[in-house]
């Protein structure tokens, strides 16, 4: 085993034992999509043309990703958290792998949020949402937004990393909750103005919960819409693979350099 995956490991667990030492935050945060679930579906879903379970079905899988997109605000946080409080620099004085804290960080991110999305699933079944396509579909929908997920702590890890303030960070993660409402998450985008619909397509969010629609089978594509929701599925693992791309190595050289 190399060292960096071991030390990986071990800084996964030791996020995991963070999560279990707070049980209260990691139950509200838990609670907030299913929530939202219950207010959306049943108080917006009623001011809509779409029916009320037809709604709920096109937005359980926008919720979905909206709480996935949740990476960055939590990993901005603990990373910020982490770098204020010292953490961050008694790790540098150890002998630990640099990118093993960054994606240690983000693998516990990664297994939290799968155990937490089953309460969600339960939830939505419950209000009458169904996966509608086939089985390979789904597990390909739930691959896609746990890699999406995975891309969106990564950038929160970085900028968490950069702002090295909790304040801020928590600031800027309160900021990033607007993210979703401009995405076809909640709504569709079919009626927006040109501009902000353009907007809205090309945001991330957007291609990913169109992609889960497609793939449970609770929507169609919408038609003469921009490239990425036009082709979802592509459209969501290169939004997915460029954020990682990015965003990792940034967060690795960001750890390793401190202060400097």
């Amino acid at each position: 085993m190399t060292t960096t995956v071991y030390d990986g490991l071990a800084m996964t667990g030791r996020q995991l034992r963070r999560v279990r030492n707070n049980p209260g935050l990691a139950v509200l945060t838990q609670l907030m999509p299913v929530n939202m679930l219950l207010f959306f579906g049943y108080v917006f879903g009623s001011a809509l043309a779409m029916p009320g379970r037809e709604y709920r079905s096109f937005l359980v899988p926008g919720l979905l990703v909206a709480t996935a997109a949740g990476g960055l605000m939590t990993g901005m946080f603990q990373a910020a958290q982490d770098t204020h409080r010292g953490v961050m620099d008694r790790f540098r004085t150890m002998p630990v792998s640099r990118a093993a804290v960054p994606l240690g960080q983000a693998v516990a991110d990664l297994v939290v949020t799968t155990v937490g999305t089953v309460p969600l699933l339960l939830v939505g079944l419950a209000v009458g949402w169904r996966i509608e396509g086939a089985a390979p579909g789904a597990a390909g929908a739930v691959g896609l937004l746990l890699l999406f997920r995975f891309a969106c702590t990564c950038a929160g890890i970085f900028l968490g990393l950069l702002t090295r303030s909790e304040d801020a960070a928590g600031q800027l993660g309160a900021a990033s909750f607007v993210l979703p409402l401009l995405s076809d998450a909640y709504i569709p985008t079919g009626g927006l103005p040109g501009p902000l619909r353009t907007l809205a397509d090309w945001n991330p969010i957007s291609a990913v919960a169109t992609a889960l629609r497609d793939l449970f089978g609770n929507a169609a594509v919408p038609a003469d819409s921009a490239w990425p929701v036009a082709h979802p599925v592509a459209g969501s693992l290169l939004w997915s693979l460029a954020l990682t791309a990015v965003f990792l190595p940034l967060a690795v050289r960001r750890y390793a350099r401190g202060e400097r």
